[in-house]
């Protein structure tokens, strides 16, 4: 489900408040205050763009390195159920 194009997508993200949710089954970047919006409302949020920045250390990391965290930001939400 999270693949690596997501945290692409995420990092690029012209949006400052940038986060990685799911919402009925599909994986969609949104700004942070547009889940209060009915739209949005009960989506899983996966992780924000400043999140991600801290857990990779960089804001333009290595192919390799979004394949490994979006492996791992997969296994989570799959235990979730999502």
């Amino acid at each position: 489900m999270i693949r690596p194009e997501h945290l692409e997508a995420l990092l690029g993200s012209d949006a400052d408040d940038a986060t990685l949710i799911v919402t009925a089954g599909t994986v969609v970047v949104v700004s942070a205050s547009a889940l209060d919006s009915e739209r949005y409302r009960g989506a899983l949020e996966i992780i924000s763009r400043h999140d991600l920045v801290t857990r990779l250390g960089t804001s333009a990391p290595y192919r390799r390195d979004l394949e490994e965290t979006a492996a791992r930001l997969d296994t989570a939400v799959t235990r979730l159920g999502a």
